[in-house]
């Protein structure tokens, strides 16, 4: 076998099992051990995926500052926070995360109707400073400057009170079997607590961070309601999502 027919069967593998297991890909194959490894290290140097110990798991997206996250995918973030923002209903609590593109949902949230918006981010409710029917409930807590996000058990604690009808997850990375991820434990945690709270979770995904993982756990992709995501990518990526009962709107 070719190495470049190896390494495809590795990364269908990753891509469907959300991990290679050395030992256990050797035997698929019916190659040697030593022959998948070495794969996985070119592979690794390529940045194809990440190595761990006794196999590899999917790249993990490169996590840049606030500031710098502002800048990524700025077109496609507006298209995808537009699309959110029409599925918000007159008299609903939404919660909206940290982020980008959940800032482009709050820059693109009705003002014919009244609704209340609760967030852990200082910076998502000072862009809605001047909405005019907007109530906004702003929770405090640690501040995490990486995603201006309030943490820890004060956080915790105020979260508990409050019922979203609808939570506007913020991830780095989705995996079908791998589940959502962030960069952080703490970051993870909170974010695990609020879907809890909240009757229904979207999450707004642009391309990069499809069929990607990120070391912390948020849950997995079976508990969100949707998934929204920017147009053009292959159905063929979309279907595994599909099948595990989630709605997946193109926007």
């Amino acid at each position: 076998m070719l190495t470049s027919q190896r390494k495809s069967l590795i990364l269908d593998m990753l891509r469907r099992e959300g991990q290679v297991i050395a030992k256990r890909a050797a035997e698929e194959f019916s190659l040697s051990e030593d022959t998948i490894r070495r794969d996985l290290r070119e592979m690794a140097a390529e940045g194809l995926l990440r190595r761990v110990h006794g196999g590899a798991m999917p790249v993990a997206p490169d996590l840049p500052d606030f500031s710098a996250r502002q800048t990524i995918s700025s077109d496609v973030k507006r298209r995808l926070g537009a699309a959110a923002a029409k599925l918000v209903k007159p008299g609903q609590m939404i919660f909206l995360d940290g982020g980008t593109s959940t800032a482009e949902i709050a820059r693109a949230l009705p003002r014919d109707f009244g609704f209340t918006v609760a967030t852990h981010s200082p910076t998502i409710a000072a862009e809605l400073e001047h909405h005019p029917a907007a109530e906004v409930i702003l929770i405090g807590g640690r501040l995490y400057k990486h995603s201006m996000v309030a943490v820890g058990a004060a956080a915790m604690s105020q979260i508990s009170l409050i019922r979203p009808d609808v939570f506007f997850l913020g991830v780095t990375a989705v995996h079908p079997s791998q589940g959502l991820s962030t960069g952080d434990m703490e970051e993870a945690a909170i974010k695990r607590h609020i879907a809890s709270r909240a009757a229904e979770t979207f999450v707004l995904i642009t391309e990069e961070k499809l069929d990607r993982s990120s070391p912390c756990t948020i849950m997995p992709v079976s508990e969100l309601t949707c998934m929204i995501v920017q147009n053009g990518i292959d159905e063929d990526r979309l279907t595994s999502y599909r099948a595990l009962g989630v709605n997946v709107v193109e926007a």
